[in-house]
């Protein structure tokens, strides 16, 4: 708190001497101070692209535009395996810490001579950062474990200051992270594009792509990188080394000839018993009974046939059609006579409401 603003900005290594760099224009400047930065655009923009189309462009301070431009991206809940999994999995389309570490790498990995924008596409499955310049610094897949750490960055003074403001570390974690982080999420590993010279591509995928690849995750949540990797690249229909298929076959994770690897049906299956499990067990009557006073409660009454949509496709798959027809006039009887329910209609044409909004203990 003793340190003089000069002092303060220079330890952050945004300024150099008390003296304004481009990294301190860029990552803390007023919009209106970007043409400072000519010819370079100073911009990020955010472009999307599906059945409906729109882009923003944002400028510095990059510092705060980031957390801006995410949110503009549609990051709503996706359920994963509601049919396949013990319990529906709902996790966010987007893992937050992933974005803002793709678009800071955009930042600080550009390559600023060639004057061109960050770009962030968000399709409806995925999205696709773009930035100007070569990978630095051997091949994405180097850092994928987590152990290498790069001798030499393009933009020194801009990542010490990225670092110094927590957007980034210097010890080659990021790619591993994001990888990390969408193993976590079930959902298909990054991928990067380096064939366009000039420019580094990278997808950050948001569905889920082979059923049976997240279902593996799912169920074996202690996998090692390497073999979850393996794995993604099996569900992308990508080759992968003789020697890590022999590893993954033995396990019992992988069925299939070289190059038409698939996981393993035993694994699924074993997935998919738990989902029968869950199919055809049964609820106690206070489930279903709560399910039709909540929806009393909001519509004021109920049909035989509205009651029918609410509980029949709820009830266990165990019984027959006429079984659950049978278990739904047991509910009913069974809550008007607790005088929970009552029949404001006739008997051919029911008229369902609540006698009171609190039920009694059944």
């Amino acid at each position: 708190m003793r340190w003089s603003l000069q002092t303060f900005l220079d330890r952050a290594r945004l300024t150099q001497d008390g003296e304004i760099t481009r990294t301190s224009l860029l990552l803390l400047g007023k919009p209106e101070s970007a043409h400072l930065l000519l010819p370079h655009p100073a911009q990020m923009t955010w472009k999307l692209d599906g059945p409906e189309k729109a882009y923003e462009h944002f400028g510095p301070p990059f510092l705060l535009n980031t957390s801006v431009l995410y949110q503009r991206i549609r990051n709503i809940q996706v359920r994963i395996l509601p049919d396949d999994a013990l319990l529906p999995v709902e996790v966010a389309k987007y893992d937050q810490r992933v974005v803002l570490e793709a678009l800071h790498n955009c930042i600080s990995h550009q390559d600023y001579t060639h004057n061109g924008r960050i770009l962030v596409v968000e399709k409806p499955d995925r999205l696709v950062f773009e930035n100007e310049g070569t990978f630095f610094e051997g091949q994405p897949s180097d850092y994928i474990s987590g152990e290498k750490t790069p001798r030499v960055y393009r933009n020194p003074f801009l990542v010490q200051a990225m670092a110094e403001l927590n957007m980034i570390d210097t010890m080659g974690y990021g790619i591993h992270e994001m990888h990390m982080g969408q193993a976590r999420r079930y959902l298909p590993l990054p991928d990067y594009d380096l064939s366009n010279i000039g420019s580094v591509r990278m997808t950050v995928h948001g569905a889920v792509a082979d059923p049976a690849y997240t279902r593996l995750l799912i169920q074996k949540t202690d996998l090692p990188i390497t073999d979850i990797l393996a794995l993604d690249r099996i569900q992308k229909r990508l080759p992968i080394d003789d020697v890590v298929a022999a590893r993954l076959r033995k396990a019992g994770l992988i069925e299939g000839r070289k190059p038409n690897f698939h996981v393993s049906a035993s694994v699924a299956g074993v997935t998919a018993s738990k989902a029968e499990y869950i199919r055809t067990r049964a609820q106690d009557d206070m489930f279903y009974a709560k399910l039709l006073t909540d929806y009393l409660e909001s519509y004021g009454e109920a049909t035989r046939s509205d009651i029918n949509r609410l509980l029949l496709n709820k009830l266990s798959e165990a019984l027959s059609d006429k079984q659950k027809v049978v278990k739904i006039n047991s509910l009913l009887t069974k809550l008007r006579r607790k005088e929970v329910i009552f029949n404001a209609g006739v008997d051919s044409a029911p008229r369902w409401k609540l006698v009171k909004k609190e039920m009694k203990r059944m």
